[in-house]
């Protein structure tokens, strides 16, 4: 009697662990086939989601991509002529067309030449959203998660096209704990050290440069390099409750659900344009399995590469950023002590106060004076016209050009710009100080022609002389660099 009362406890008991082992099996899921169960993906993901700060004059957020996807018709360019293939494609066959042979999706209200999808985007946010897409993956014995973002316009100030993909990524050591993290600026991007990065709790901030939407550190980036963009913390803030927080699984055939299928989707999202629209900067991104030829999507490839937060970079960062703050109160000091110099010698001037006014006639005083004069309309007029420029056709070798295409240009505007004849980068300032030419010329012209008032004429011959010798310099390091 006793031993069958202790064969039922024991069955009951195999019946209980069975079940226990089964339910705790049915729990554990590994839907993408990367090693990592879905559960501890989402708490990942969830538990480093990043802040989003944006500029305060930005119009377009991180939206699902159902949005361009439901807006836009499947063309494929034949040559630079739109082939339409279908005016209303599905996730389903997106996922199809994985081969590169210019499939693009053409969003169809509006153009990089209008701000028809901005304008359609806008009116429609508040049902849309905010969308950000979390891809969770081991590489070697490290922990990646990514973060990509879509939006709908890129309206850029290195270059203008439909939709927009950007992402961050950190970096998890093998004790699951976060050591790097890699942010997307335009066509590279730039590392950090966990410790570099501003954070609440675990949660990064990111700070997305206007319309642009590349992803910065600091608030007060993007001034130096190569895009010289907008950022700020004065805008919209997406916290982590504020946004869809949606798990991608990976790329390929039955390595993620059916309504993802646009992951194997190898085509652009945005129009692919003409045949220079590569160059200007004009066409549609791939998807994020396609960005720059699929080593960002693969993590520490892409990351590893890039350069590294710099403390003293970041300095120099901040100076620029408060650039006009700071030479306005400098200014500011300086017209003042010239102004009480003035104040003190007021009572033996003589009419017209300023030197530089002093024409009478064709003599030397009279003709020093309007060269003086020319001389400042010149100044202020050349900061609005290019000052040199080079296009070039080439058909041969590594960078072919679609016909006459402009490869340097300079102005007193934007500097020195390059075009790095590359698909989306466009025209790419460099060795340009990121401040406005139009302040520092308009404040020398100021403290100049106050410079003049009560001065005698060798005075004023000597501060024409070292005046224009300061302004020519920059004409001459140009001559020189244009010459070799």
């Amino acid at each position: 009697m006793f031993s069958k009362r202790v064969g039922k406890y024991v069955v009951a008991g195999m019946v209980i662990l069975c079940l226990g082992l089964s339910a705790g099996l049915s729990d554990a899921s590994d839907a993408d086939n990367d090693g990592i169960d879905d559960t501890e993906e989402r708490a990942l993901a969830e538990k480093y989601a990043p802040i989003l700060y944006f500029e305060e004059k930005e119009k377009v957020y991180p939206v699902s991509v159902d949005y361009a996807i439901s807006n836009s018709n499947l063309n494929r360019s034949d040559e630079g002529v739109p082939a339409l293939i279908d005016e209303n494609p599905t996730v389903e066959e997106l996922s199809h067309y994985n081969t590169d042979e210019n499939y693009y999706l053409d969003n169809r209200k509006g153009t990089i030449h209008d701000d028809g999808i901005i304008e359609d985007y806008r009116s429609n946010m508040e049902n849309l959203g905010y969308t950000v897409y979390a891809h969770v993956f081991k590489q070697g014995n490290e922990t990646v998660i990514q973060y990509w973002m879509f939006y709908a316009f890129n309206k850029g100030t290195l270059n203008t096209h439909e939709g927009d993909w950007e992402m961050i990524q950190i970096i998890l050591n093998t004790e699951q704990k976060a050591a790097n993290a890699m942010y997307s600026q335009h066509i590279s991007g730039q590392k950090a050290k966990w410790s570099q990065v501003e954070k609440s709790g675990d949660h990064a901030k990111v700070y997305v440069a206007r319309e642009s939407h590349a992803n910065y550190f600091r608030y007060y980036q993007g001034k130096l390099g190569l895009a010289s963009d907008y950022v700020g913390k004065n805008g919209r803030v997406l916290k982590p409750d504020d946004y869809d927080l949606i798990i991608l699984g990976e790329a390929g055939e039955g390595n993620h659900i059916a309504e993802q299928g646009w992951i194997d989707f190898a085509g652009r999202w945005g129009d692919f344009g003409s045949n220079e629209s590569g160059v200007r900067g004009e066409r549609g991104p791939r998807g994020p399995a396609y960005r720059e030829d699929g080593n960002m999507w693969a993590g520490t490839t892409w990351g590893d590469s890039l350069f590294p937060l710099n403390k003293n970079v970041l300095a120099a960062d901040w100076i620029f950023y408060n650039f006009n703050m700071i030479y306005i109160a400098v200014l500011a000091v300086s017209l003042a002590f010239i102004s009480f110099g003035i104040y003190r010698r007021r009572k033996g001037l003589e009419k017209p106060f300023f030197y530089i006014l002093k024409v009478d006639g064709m003599n030397a005083k009279s003709i020093g004076n309007i060269l003086a004069i020319v001389g400042i309309v010149l100044a202020v007029t050349s900061l609005f016209y290019p000052w040199y420029g080079v296009s070039v056709d080439a058909q041969v070798g590594s960078y072919q050009t679609p016909g006459l295409t402009e490869i340097i240009s300079i102005d007193g505007l934007k500097g020195v710009q390059i075009n790095l004849l590359d698909e989306n980068s466009g025209m790419v300032q460099v060795g340009a100080i990121p401040i406005a030419f139009s302040l520092l010329i308009g404040a020398a012209i100021l403290l100049f022609i106050l410079g003049t008032i009560g001065i005698d004429g060798k005075k004023a011959g000597r501060k024409y002389m070292v005046r224009g010798i300061k302004f020519i310099i920059p004409v001459i390091l140009i001559l020189i660099t244009v010459m070799s």
